[in-house]
């Protein structure tokens, strides 16, 4: 029979007050634990990050300073296909050869994505958009004018 060697009972010694380790608490306080949290990963825990987290120091990768990111605040097709007939009320779209002109750039969004349904002929100007979006405009028998910014 295979003999189990990590038993709870081999660390249990003698059944006595201490098991084992002594009178003066060892292995009693928190000095036995090393320190809170991440204390000593250049010093006394450093073996246990070469062999567990070999990438635990250093840098890693690039991130590009946040004002070169671009910001993309968008809207789906469908959203401007339910809004179309609300925005034409409040007098932020207009009608222009049988087609509601929505101009999204105006709106604060600069890219229209192609989630949703489109029923209506609609003319969007925008900055940027996607293929899905141009082609559900396009084949509802609406347009699109992309912008270009200066």
């Amino acid at each position: 029979m295979v003999v189990r060697k990590r038993k709870k009972s081999r660390k249990l010694r003698g059944r006595t007050r201490t098991m084992g380790w002594g009178r003066i608490g060892q292995h009693r306080k928190s000095g036995s634990r090393g320190g809170f949290g991440a204390v000593g990963m250049h010093k006394h825990k450093w073996m246990w990050v070469l062999k567990y987290a070999r990438n635990w120091y250093g840098k890693h990768g690039f991130t590009r300073p946040p004002e070169l990111v671009p910001e993309i605040v968008a809207i789906n097709v469908g959203e401007l296909d339910e809004l179309a007939k609300f925005l034409l009320s409040k007098n932020l779209a207009y009608r222009e050869d049988n087609k509601i002109v929505i101009d999204v750039a105006s709106m604060g969004y600069n890219k229209v994505l192609g989630s949703g349904k489109v029923t209506l002929p609609l003319k969007i100007i925008t900055r940027s958009i996607t293929e899905k979006a141009r082609k559900k405009i396009e084949e509802a028998g609406g347009e699109v004018v992309v912008i270009k910014e200066q």
